[in-house]
């Protein structure tokens, strides 16, 4: 099916979410052409040894929402993956800042690549990273 029926289909509960979204507490809220949106509110077990949450949390949102952005325009038959992914970490999180939102943008969506955008902000409605992504786009 084209991505954009995917991802809303994952997001209706029709098919279901990939692993990753129960292990790390996340879940896509919203899936439209060209843009994605998780939430996820992070507890404690998801903290580094300095007692702030792991920025690899952070990362998996960013580049799930970058993803799954770029998922929405592709057509039936195509896939993608991250070529790479640039991260700026801007404010620490902790579980008392409440529900995270990752919220990604298609910059371009080309026939072999893809770049996009995506944004991290918590429950205050405060940025606490970005993100920039090159993805590779190919048949399956």
């Amino acid at each position: 099916m084209p991505g954009i029926d995917y991802m809303q289909a994952v997001m209706k509960g029709e098919l279901p979410a990939p692993p990753i979204a129960a292990t790390m507490q996340f879940e896509l809220v919203e899936a439209e052409i060209g843009r994605a949106v998780f939430t996820c509110t992070p507890d404690e077990s998801v903290y580094n040894p300095i007692g702030a949450v792991h920025g690899g949390l952070v990362c998996t949102l960013l580049d799930s929402a970058a993803g799954c952005a770029l998922h929405t325009t592709l057509p039936q038959g195509k896939g993608y993956t991250s070529v790479e992914i640039k991260v700026s970490y801007l404010k620490a999180v902790r579980a008392s800042s409440g529900l995270l939102t990752a919220t990604g943008t298609v910059v371009k969506a080309g026939s072999r690549v893809g770049f996009t955008e995506a944004t991290v902000t918590d429950g205050s409605g405060a940025l606490v990273a970005t993100a920039s992504s090159t993805l590779l786009v190919f048949d399956l």
